[in-house]
């Protein structure tokens, strides 16, 4: 059992909100968020009362074939667990007042003042960290900055372009700058995201409201096309654009979350003929438990910003405030903050 201290409002609460992804009802929302170890079951012997820990959208088993390869975030436990709204006993540990379960989503549920998880669903952190700013790696920071570092392995002096500078967008683009990446080309239909895209780290921006953002692109690279491009948004059409916008061998990586049977149409001959790379990234391809802690201590050291990522703070009752706002595009990153 852990005592919330605070949770991101991320875009895929949004996506389980519009009924673009299929889970079971009722459920308590929210997968990104950190607190403090109220009790621990029997068994469990990695944590204790007091402890800080950030929960883990994708509790991994350890043993698979996933987890063996170095894929927590593909693990089956995770899959089942998000598939049912149960824990891996098979039950539910909310349930209504006359005894009907409420389903856990995505194994954490941090959408409230106390969450009950399996000891695979949280990773203890160091305790000097704020616990609401430490609630921002569980999801937006290390699927973008972990997207970067693992699934694509950007290179030093590189040139990326990240569509979409929401709150993973702009983990994309601080990834980028934290590996050394030459040219980080950030596109979005919003001026106010863009200005902040360039805070984090994104040394030239495209208004796709009004560019076509291929061309320009292509024109910022000397007409070759980027290194790598991300799509943060979940639009197939973005997704598209990305993989016309880089330059022949170049990487796509899409790490935005699409409605379910969204396809994707690209030209398969130039995909051949230009041998680039499409590939997805979930949970930033990362290994939580070594992944988390270390970029806690990038944050310490200095290197990753997180304060910055939080464009408002809300109480837990303002939740539904807290998502239409995010809905609107008024939030990089909305921050829900609980009652002691």
């Amino acid at each position: 059992m852990v005592r919330m201290a605070a949770s991101g409002v991320c875009g895929t609460d949004l996506h389980a909100i519009d009924g673009d992804l299929p889970l079971p009802l009722p459920c308590v929302l929210g997968h990104e968020g950190a607190g403090v170890v109220e009790e621990v079951g029997p068994g469990v012997t990695t944590l204790a009362p007091g402890d800080h820990v950030v929960l883990l959208w994708r509790a991994s088993c350890g043993r698979c074939f996933y987890c063996s390869i170095g894929r927590p975030a593909l693990c089956d436990l995770g899959l089942r667990i998000r598939q049912t709204g149960a824990m891996p006993d098979g039950e539910t540990r909310f349930r209504r007042a006359d005894g009907q379960p409420i389903y856990h989503f995505l194994g954490a549920s941090t959408f409230s003042e106390y969450t009950v998880l399996p000891e695979a669903g949280t990773v203890k952190v160091r305790p000097d960290v704020p616990l609401d700013l430490a609630a921002l790696v569980g999801c937006g920071v290390i699927t973008g900055v972990g997207a970067v570092m693992n699934a694509a392995r950007v290179e030093a002096g590189s040139a990326v372009a990240v569509f979409g500078a929401g709150g993973v967008g702009l983990n994309v683009i601080q990834g980028a700058a934290l590996v050394g990446a030459e040219r980080i080309v950030a596109v979005d239909t919003r001026q106010s995201k863009l200005d902040l895209a360039r805070r984090f780290g994104a040394t030239h921006t495209v208004d796709a409201a009004h560019e076509d953002a291929v061309a320009a692109i292509q024109e910022l690279t000397g007409g070759r096309g980027a290194d790598y491009a991300f799509e943060a948004i979940g639009l197939p059409s973005a997704m598209a654009q990305a993989v016309a916008a880089v330059r022949k061998a170049g990487t796509v990586v899409v790490v935005g979350l699409a409605p379910a049977g969204a396809t994707v149409g690209i030209d398969a001959l130039a995909l051949t003929q230009q041998e680039k790379t499409l590939r997805g990234s979930l949970y930033g391809s990362a290994r939580p438990r070594l992944d988390i802690p270390r970029l806690l201590d990038l944050y310490v050291a200095g290197k990753l910003k997180l304060e910055e990522l939080v464009t408002r703070r809300y109480p837990l009752q303002d939740v539904n405030t807290a998502v239409e706002d995010l809905r609107r595009g008024e939030v990089a990153r909305a921050l829900l903050t609980m009652s002691p």
